[in-house]
């Protein structure tokens, strides 16, 4: 990078909370001289990187910001007409404004906290009904990562229901039309391999469905060359021969498509992306996942229902919200975690904005200019391969002549789709214009007599004839409710969505202290440029060439995250940090493969590890052998030592977390990693607690192979309410070769793994983020980072200890960037779910409830908070200590308190009648700040959470009648 002149506003000022004299003043609430000092007490010595990093030096945001713009001069943004998955979109401006660029809905997190999330909430369920009246299935998730990892999670969702009671040879082949999508494919084959499952590529007609070797099938509909076909006969018979059927489903053209819901699927899949989502090289994009009702507590990711508050009024939640993942860990059959909830709001309010008639009109419109072109090119000669179809025509064509133009349409600013097997195919989407149909027709030298003609009043071109069969055409409703027919001005959407965002409480509120989830600052510098349409209106298969921005972005980061992490490799294809998880084991399992030692499939993981390391594990065809914690919480040395011997000849891995789950840096990490390598394993450290390890020790300085990094927490990408998330992996020299490849563009290693995601650099996009976060702080800002998470930490601890039992420290007293405390000891007066309700009537989210122990709360502050925000708190913590006290001690009701019935709302705090014991005041205002504008109301009061002792009901249907 250029050297700019220095300025004064450094970005690390901006990013980190604690001024020089709060600095200080911290420091001498935990008893330290200097912030060395704690950190000296607090990272183990033996694994100290006192090197500064290798990365470019810091610059302004004004400075990164002209830098970026040159960056971005570099692609080429042509008019892609792709298609394959990914489609030009237009995305409503008050949607762009008013959801995709405000803070209010970009910074929240996962709606677990239910009482302070209602508008997302809202949200996903207007997402999970819209996906369920547009496939035509009863019950819909919210939501998963792309198309190709959503058919992969149900092909796995169906082999394990459809083999879990099986004796004997299990049925394990999996059918797969010739028309799924390459990247489709390509997810499929990383995920079957593992798990023993045969996959089977042939024309649908070719199908052989035996009852006692296939337990499924997959249909693309409409078919990859756009054709779109009746499978309602082979739906039938796989039916009858106990086979499941998914369907991988362009949501688009259902408005116009009978949807597989009637016609007999088992699970519709997809993507959301041309719902308003731009394209960006790839994502973050909203998948979707729609099935039976009798699949529903098996389907992967999120499901938003209907519950009630304890004052029985209607209210939201997530159902089946046990996080299958951490609660049954190796017997999980999915290790899904993020979810793409900001792109799915998107997505909802682009289809409550415009409606089932606007949706319509998007798509008939879109099929009617791909029928002006297809008439036009039959016209002139060429020979159409599907002469049924929605947006997509292939074309015929000898190489040569596609060769000739290809190089005419991209001289014109045109990318089509060359399918290796030959031909053209060319996919229109709601962007396209008349003159773009013309251009089209000059580059195959097609004579065009259309200038442009009215539309019909749904939409269509006037003149024009569809070329969907009429057995195949739509003729239910859908989009019925009154979220989807009252909101189509501007006004009332702006008004919609500011609504919602009042229900949320975000990091424009208030510190947000979940530990092990790093709610950071986002900054805007860092956001504005993904909205920039050299970034946002890239597709990713356009040629490489038209994206040597990215390249380059790309090649700096790789290289900045390999340094940081002490690695010499790095891959950006996983789009989610169980994703890099999954992908860092499926690169030990080809190291293994490689070196024919493909019996090594004992992972070693810690009881403290996150939930998704075994479930992970399990999907990578390993077998997980859990070793103890010792009273301290770190690894129980001697049973590790044990477990490794025993499974000296088998062992593939050990997955650890460091710091550890506990927040404490172990001083046995190195001994660890070196006893698993004298027994033939590699080791994988989980990189959810990065931010205090950046620029003061690295996974490669405490020995071990591969690690991935969760951009959405050390790396500042927003939370987005539940996603997105990014999950790169980096690794050693002898790990590098396997890193995943992509059948569409050069990625990975030599002798690369199949892919693990649809989009070849996973959601490359908002990669923009963490590559402005590392320019922007540089190498001291990054270390100061890291320093300052640790002293944020410790002065919780600090003003905290005396009134809670902190659980886990290290050798010298001190945490890591996280704490966790203990709360069994008040379980006769307030359990930890009543802490967490409690902590929103002072104005904050819950720290991790109950993980990685029962009965306990685990906080990171982040180095983004102040001091002032840290003590208000604290305060919070101190005061709630208080009212448990006067429970205890007789002062306060046991059975009617402001513990059990919080968080109180501002319709129980203005009703006439008053019925407790405790003052409206108290309940509202315990402390004073609040009255100086911290109050955040909550819309509705506790909603039962799976962690209290009431039970209300929670149903996950698509929207009820509700206004």
């Amino acid at each position: 990078m250029q050297a700019l002149t220095p300025r004064h506003d450094q970005f690390r000022n901006r990013h980190i909370g604690p001024s020089a004299e709060e600095t200080q003043a911290m420091l001498e609430t935990i008893g330290v001289a200097s912030l060395d000092e704690l950190i000296d007490q607090t990272v183990p010595e033996n694994i100290r990187d006192r090197k500064s990093l290798q990365v470019s030096s810091a610059i302004s945001e004004y400075y990164y910001l002209q830098h970026l713009k040159g960056i971005a001069g570099r692609n080429r943004v042509f008019r892609s007409f792709v298609g394959m998955g990914y489609y030009g979109t237009i995305t409503p401006s008050v949607i762009l404004r008013n959801l995709f660029c405000n803070p209010g809905w970009y910074t929240q997190y996962t709606p677990y906290q239910a009482e302070i999330a209602q508008g997302r909430l809202e949200s996903l369920l207007n997402f999970q009904t819209m996906v369920s009246d547009l496939t035509g299935m009863p019950v819909a998730n919210a939501s998963l990562l792309d198309e190709g990892t959503a058919a992969a999670e149900a092909m796995s969702m169906f082999y394990s229901h459809r083999n879990k009671r099986v004796k004997g040879e299990p049925a394990n082949v999996f059918l797969v039309s010739d028309q799924v999508l390459p990247q489709t494919l390509a997810v499929l084959r990383t995920r079957a391999e593992p798990l023993d499952i045969e996959i089977q590529v042939s024309r649908v007609a070719d199908f052989e469905l035996n009852e006692d070797r296939v337990f499924g099938i997959l249909l693309q509909y409409p078919g990859a060359d756009g054709r779109v076909e009746d499978y309602r006969e082979v739906t039938e018979r796989a039916r009858d021969k106990n086979i499941t059927v998914t369907v991988a489903a362009d949501l688009l053209s259902l408005t116009l498509l009978t949807p597989p819901g009637e016609w007999g699927a088992d699970a519709v899949v997809g993507n959301t992306q041309r719902f308003g989502v731009p394209m960006g090289f790839g994502g973050p994009h909203a998948a979707y996942f729609a099935t039976l009702d009798s699949y529903k507590r098996l389907i992967p990711g999120r499901i938003i229902g209907v519950s009630q508050d304890r004052h029985g009024n209607f209210a939201l939640r997530m159902a089946l919200q046990t996080r299958e993942q951490h609660i049954r860990r190796e017997k999980a059959t999915s290790n899904i975690c993020t979810a793409q909830a900001l792109l799915a709001n998107m997505a909802a309010m682009y289809a409550c904005y415009h409606g089932a008639e606007g949706l319509t009109a998007i798509a008939k419109r879109t099929h009617h200019f791909t029928v002006l072109l297809a008439n036009a090119l039959q016209a002139a000669g060429y020979s159409l391969a599907n002469e049924s179809f929605f947006d997509t025509i292939h074309l015929d064509v000898a190489p040569e002549k596609a060769a000739q133009i290809r190089q005419r349409a991209e001289t014109n600013g045109y990318n089509f789709y060359y399918p290796t097997e030959g031909g053209i195919r060319i996919s229109f989407d709601e962007t396209v214009a008349t003159t773009d149909l013309q251009v089209i027709c000059r580059i195959f030298d097609a004579p065009l007599d259309y200038q442009g003609a009215p539309l019909t009043e749904d939409g269509g071109v006037e003149g024009v004839e569809g070329r969907i069969a009429p057995a195949l055409r739509r003729t239910s409703e859908f989009l019925t409710h009154p979220n989807f027919r009252s909101y189509r001005t501007e006004t009332e959407m702006m008004r919609y969505l500011k609504r919602l965002e009042n229900k949320d409480l975000s990091l424009v509120h208030s510190m947000i202290p979940l530990g092990s989830c790093t709610m950071k600052l986002n900054a805007a510098t860092e956001l504005i440029p993904v909205s920039w349409p050299e970034f946002a209106d890239i597709h990713p298969f356009a040629p490489i060439e038209q994206a040597q921005g990215y390249k380059e972005l790309f090649r700096e980061l790789e290289h900045d995250l390999a340094e940081i992490t002490g690695f010499t490799a790095c891959s950006l294809q996983p789009n989610s940090g169980a994703s890099g998880e999954y992908a860092g084991l499926m690169v030990i399992r080809a190291y293994h493969q490689h070196r024919e030692e493909a019996h090594r499939n004992v992972a070693l993981i810690p009881e403290s590890a996150h939930g998704t390391n075994p479930a992970s594990a399990v999907m990578a065809g390993m077998q997980v052998v859990v070793v103890k914690s010792d009273a301290a919480g770190n690894v129980d040395m001697e049973d590790l030592r044990a477990k490794a011997e025993a499974n000296s000849d088998r062992l593939a891995a050990l997955m650890i977390t460091y710091p550890s789950t506990y927040g404490v840096f172990e001083t046995g990490v190195v001994e660890m990693c070196e006893l698993v390598h004298a027994h033939g394993g590699l080791v994988y450290m989980d990189g959810a607690n990065m931010n205090a390890q950046v620029g003061l020790t690295s996974p490669g300085r405490i020995g071990a192979d591969v690690c991935h990094l969760n951009l959405h927490k050390t790396f500042a990408i927003p939370h987005g309410g539940g996603g997105p998330g990014m999950g790169p992996i980096c690794c050693n020299e002898k790990l590098a070769p396997f890193l995943p490849g992509h059948p569409l563009q050069d990625t990975g290693g030599q002798r690369a793994t199949s892919a693990v995601s649809a989009a070849p650099w996973g959601s490359a996009s908002i990669l923009l983020i963490s590559y402005a976060y590392i320019k922007m702080l540089g190498a001291e800002g990054l270390r100061q980072a890291s320093m300052y998470a640790i002293l944020n930490a410790n002065y919780i601890k600090a003003r905290v200890e005396n009134h809670y039992d902190v659980l886990f420290t290290g050798e010298n007293g001190r945490a890591a960037h996280e704490l966790i405390l203990d709360l069994r000891p008040f379980k006769s007066v307030m359990s930890a779910g009543d802490l967490a309700k409690r902590l929103i009537d002072y104005g904050f989210h819950a720290p991790t409830l109950s993980w990685p122990v029962a009965g306990t709360v685990m906080i990171e502050p982040t180095e983004s908070e102040s001091k002032d925000e840290l003590d208000r708190f604290c305060d919070a913590l101190l005061s709630i200590r208080e009212e448990a006290d006067a429970i205890a001690s007789g002062a306060a009701d046991a059975q009617d308190n402001v513990l059990v019935n919080a968080p109180h709302t501002v319709a129980e705090l203005t009703a006439d009648e008053w019925v407790h014991p405790y003052s409206r005041a108290q309940a509202a205002y315990p402390l004073p700040y609040l009255q100086q504008g911290f109050k955040f109301w909550p819309s509705v009061a506790r909603v039962d959470d799976g962690y209290g002792d009431r039970n209300f009901v929670c149903t996950c249907p698509p929207i009820e009648e509700y206004v």
